[in-house]
């Protein structure tokens, strides 16, 4: 390999060997290649407001679990409200208005079954509303709300979440003010279960692999990787989509394939994977984090430009 195309692979791969990781050095700051400007840009994903619980009000709870916890529980239910239709409750206020509260009322009671068989054991049978779930939500508008939003746009995002449990005469009594707030307040106020990233993957093939070893080079990458393609009568491997693999380097293991494969991933090329609650779309809450750094990004050079005129 010439020296300038090492210096390029160093620069824009990281290079998984059999025994090993090459090339795994930042390349965050310039300077660390000579004659190469390495310097880019940064972005992050900023936090993406949410409606969550605030607010619980127990007029009644006869269930064995503390108020405490079953509180705990409710602020985890997302549901399925827009947080840009809503404002920020003022610090201290403790009744909402249509603009920055949503109300829900749980109020379940748990009574025996008169249909149920004598003999019978199951406590789906013997009780009536034993098990309380996110559809006993029901939602309460505040002022103009119900004129706002159509009836079942607002609702938990699931109706099977368990919240309790409960036995013949206890009952639940309690009302809820979801209002909006970010990840950075709190955990519950996050919109995401799961945000991951990598970097893309890089196949080379380093020679053409045909026949029995083109199948065999198939078996060692994740499924939809490698192809394999006629050419002149001859099956031929080839890189088809690199996406999917998950870099087991599973073709280390055979001498006569190791040689013929390089794997890498891209060092600029990240790949995103966000795992929405429910309350918003991944798309929505990727294109309203990069609408939030933008904003943030324009107050830092209006603040600049009012010192600058100082």
């Amino acid at each position: 390999m010439a020296a300038g195309e090492a210096v390029r692979e160093m620069r824009s791969r990281v290079v998984l060997g059999e025994f090993g990781v090459r090339h795994a050095h930042t390349t965050d700051f310039p300077g660390n290649y000579a004659g190469f400007d390495d310097a880019w840009d940064r972005s992050r994903f900023e936090k993406v407001p949410t409606m969550a619980v605030e607010k619980v009000f127990v007029y009644n709870n006869t269930s064995i679990m503390q108020d405490e916890i079953l509180a705990h529980r409710l602020g985890l239910i997302p549901i399925t409200a827009d947080p840009r239709l809503f404002e920020y409750r003022n610090q201290g206020d403790e009744e909402g208005t249509e603009i920055d509260t949503l109300q829900f009322q749980l109020k379940v009671k748990c009574t025996w079954n008169p249909s149920a068989s004598k003999d019978s054991s199951d406590p789906n049978q013997l009780y009536l509303n034993h098990k309380v779930y996110t559809k006993h939500m029901t939602w309460v508008p505040l002022g103009n709300q119900a004129d706002l939003f159509c009836e079942g746009s607002i609702r938990p995002v699931h109706d099977d979440i368990l919240i309790t449990q409960l036995r013949p005469g206890q009952e639940l009594d309690l009302l809820l003010h979801y209002v909006k707030g970010i990840g950075k307040d709190h955990a519950k106020f996050s919109p995401v279960d799961t945000v991951s990233y990598r970097l893309l993957p890089d196949i080379t093939l380093l020679q053409p692999v045909e026949g029995e070893m083109a199948e065999k080079l198939k078996d060692c990458f994740s499924p939809g990787v490698i192809q394999i393609q006629e050419v002149k009568g001859k099956k031929v491997a080839v890189v088809a989509n690199p996406r999917l693999e998950t870099f087991s380097r599973e073709v280390f293991r055979h001498d006569e394939l190791k040689k013929l494969v390089r794997l890498a991933r891209v060092r600029d090329h990240y790949i995103f994977s966000v795992e929405s609650t429910g309350v918003l779309p991944p798309d929505v809450l990727v294109s309203e984090a990069i609408k939030i750094l933008m904003g943030k990004c324009r107050r830092f050079l209006d603040e600049l430009d009012t010192i600058q005129m100082d």
